[in-house]
């Protein structure tokens, strides 16, 4: 529903009521969802431009060079609301969403990441939405042949009745035959191509700018997509053989809005004429506003000249793909619906497109840190209840169900980030943030959540070429979640800027909320990174490797796997010095270590898991602070020889090989046997099933 304020000030704009497919073009295009209103004025304070950036914010996807022969693609979306409500549906479609915008580039896609957020999995609702996200990430992804290469799962009580389904899509394109998604010249001609359009999805964009009720399964499931993967496939083949004959003029996916929102952001630089009853359709009786709102999933818009639409046409019944010539581009700037010959929508395409008014509200900051209370448990069982907590143990069950070597680029894509082979070099992706910490200190959080996926990318040896972002959020009609918004968007570009990576595009999701669980999420800026540097896999220590600990420790518990375990409060990780982060990665591309992994999740302890399950560790300090504090901006390398670690502030903490994970603390001694190692890091997987 269109509210109020917007009807009254459309109608004193256009001195008339407005139709039916009018108001349902208003009430999508002008969603929190499409037009940003609350947030657009914060997300032009970011770092945009770069040397590689060929194509910022704005389109369908990014572009970035990677080599003088090949550029990426990339983009990030959500697709939370409709997760909750159908699960599988909703996480598949998400995933065939945001490829579809890489591939509007006229980009092939080659890989996925997924950051995903859900509530504990001791509840079985929690399980079930769980288990059937994943497998629609999966099912898609395998599907479609793009692989699932990187991802985040973390698990906390603010996302139960909301979770958060982030998906990144990165693809190639030669970087002088990128397509972008504004229409070129006036007489040109609009061809609809792929599915057949039905009544599924129908109100989507305006149903992700608005919280969870307690109904919304049952009222909310239509405007959930419905995906088919298999059409996708030869949408992707379709698409990049029109592509190569140089004749299609610009592209956009058909996601949020649907038709109405591809073809009027397309032509929003011109104007265009849509015949809604020349779409190809897979119901009877539809009206000429489900036909434009619907977000039927699986098709594409693409500009051309008349001469060549019987061409396109062609290419798309070679795939075995439907295919309608819906429309044409025309030099007045107004955005017309004709249905039957009657004209059904007649606006300024200006108004329509951009003319959205912003969103302002009250802001009030908080403090939520709580002092630390030592936890009165012994040393071992909790090193064992952070080992076994979901954001740190293995999470194989999860990934076994993704197809991660198809496109056989795939080279290493455990442990801190993913490398994939590309043009002789390594295309490095990490992806992720922190949302306890950044609830607790939301700017400095948010900045760290740059630091943290750099920090990854530099244990394997790879320079940051770009961040796209998702940034979740609960109401921002919350004074206290517009504060979070405004601080997180700030930290974010303050790092970026201080690190030099170009924030390229992304997207934002806002009104996170259930009133079924009375839960509202943490603020979730999710960010996908890419990088490149040399082809390597991540490497284990050998026997006999000094153990080197990189970067100052503070007790900062708060928003820790610790506190998670006992409830211990205290204070979360200041913005970190991100000149450590350079210094880590140009020691891994030198050869001078032999493994690397940044501290986050779990501490010094969690990394020791990782990185030396059997090792001999000596620490001085306090124990809880050295093995469980996050304090961000930290690393854990194994070294054959310290010297090579001369000029770096270091503390050698011990010494690769042994039987056990041995710590000896400064009043006692913790010895965890592989056995126990495994029994704990395994924990997770044994309850993930629902």
């Amino acid at each position: 529903m269109l509210p109020a304020q917007d009807l009254a000030l459309l109608r004193k704009t256009l001195k008339r009521d407005l139709t039916d497919v009018e108001l349902a073009c208003f009430e999508n295009l002008w969603s929190e969802h499409c037009s940003y209103r609350s947030t657009r004025h914060l997300l032009r304070t970011l770092p945009t431009e770069g040397p590689g950036v060929l194509l910022g914010p704005g389109d369908d996807a990014a572009i970035v060079r990677f080599s003088d022969t090949c550029a990426l693609a990339v983009g990030m979306e959500s697709h939370n609301h409709p997760s909750y409500v159908d699960p599988y549906d909703g996480a598949a479609t998400g995933v065939g969403g945001i490829v579809r915008d890489v591939l509007s580039m006229g980009a092939r896609p080659i890989a996925l990441m997924d950051p995903l957020y859900f509530g504990p999995l001791d509840s079985e609702k929690n399980r079930y939405i769980f288990e059937h996200v994943v497998a629609g990430v999966g099912g898609y992804g395998n599907c479609i042949g793009v692989p699932v290469v990187r991802g985040e799962l973390v698990f906390e009580s603010s996302y139960s009745g909301n979770p958060l389904v982030n998906v990144v899509c990165v693809g190639i394109v030669d970087p002088d035959r990128y397509i972008t998604a504004r229409v070129k010249k006036p007489g040109n001609h609009l061809v609809l191509i792929g599915s057949s359009t039905g009544r599924d999805g129908l109100g989507g964009a305006s149903f992700a700018s608005r919280d969870l009720s307690e109904d919304a399964e049952a009222a909310d499931r239509p405007s959930v997509q419905i995906g088919d993967p298999y059409t996708e496939k030869l949408l992707i083949d379709a698409i990049l053989a029109m592509a190569e004959t140089g004749k299609v003029l610009s592209c956009r996916d058909l996601g949020a809005a649907g038709l109405a929102g591809a073809s009027s952001e397309m032509a929003s630089t011109f104007g265009a004429v849509i015949h809604a009853d020349r779409v190809h359709l897979r119901e009877t009786g539809m009206t000429p506003r489900e036909i434009m709102l619907a977000e039927s999933q699986e098709r594409m818009l693409v500009e051309v000249a008349p001469e060549d639409v019987i061409l396109i046409g062609a290419i798309a019944e070679r795939f075995d793909l439907d295919w309608s010539d819906i429309g044409e581009v025309i030099a007045e700037p107004r955005y017309i619906v004709r249905y039957l010959g009657e004209t059904v929508a007649d606006l300024p395409i200006d108004l329509l497109v951009g003319g959205a008014p912003r969103c302002s509200w009250e802001q009030k900051p908080y403090s939520a840190e709580r002092p630390f209370s030592r936890p009165e448990v012994p040393v071992k069982d909790l090193a064992l209840a952070v080992l076994a907590h979901p954001d740190v143990a293995r999470k194989d069950w999860v990934y076994e169900q993704y197809d991660k070597d198809v496109q056989v680029r795939s080279v290493s894509l455990l442990h801190d980030a993913a490398v994939l082979r590309l043009e002789g070099k390594a295309l490095v992706l990490s992806c992720g943030c922190n949302p306890s910490q950044i609830f607790l200190k939301p700017y400095d959080g948010a900045a760290n959540a740059v630091i943290e996926n750099a920090g990854n990318l530099a244990c394997l040896g790879a320079e940051p070429l770009c961040i796209v972002d998702c940034l979740n959020f609960a109401s921002p009609e919350q004074p206290e979640v517009a504060w979070q918004i405004e601080q997180c968007v700030l930290g974010l570009g303050e790092m970026a800027r201080k690190m030099g990576i170009p924030i390229v595009g992304g997207n934002v999701s806002l009104y996170n909320e259930s009133d079924e669980f009375d839960t509202r999420i943490m603020p979730t800026p999710s960010i996908g990174m890419l990088g490149r540097g040399e082809v390597r896999r991540w490497t284990a220590p050998n026997e006999g490797d000094l153990i080197a600990l990189v970067g100052r420790t503070l007790p900062d518990f708060g928003g820790s796997v610790l506190d998670a375990v006992t409830g211990c409060g205290g204070p979360a990780p200041a913005m970190a010095d991100p000149a450590v982060v350079a210094i880590v990665r140009g020691l891994v591309a030198s050869g001078s270590v032999t493994a690397a992994t940044d501290l986050s999740r779990g501490g010094l302890l969690a990394a020791l898991a990782k990185v030396a399950p059997r090792a001999e560790v000596a620490l001085a300090g306090d124990p809880l602070e050295e093995l469980f504090s996050e304090t961000c901006g930290r690393f854990l390398l194994a070294v054959r020889d310290e010297s090579v670690l001369a000029g770096v502030k270091h503390r050698i903490i011990g010494t690769v090989g042994g039987d056990t994970l041995t710590i000896r603390l400064e009043r006692e001694s913790i010895v965890i046997p592989p056995e126990d190692l495994d029994a704990a890091l395994s924990t997770t997987t044994r309850t993930m099933r629902y």
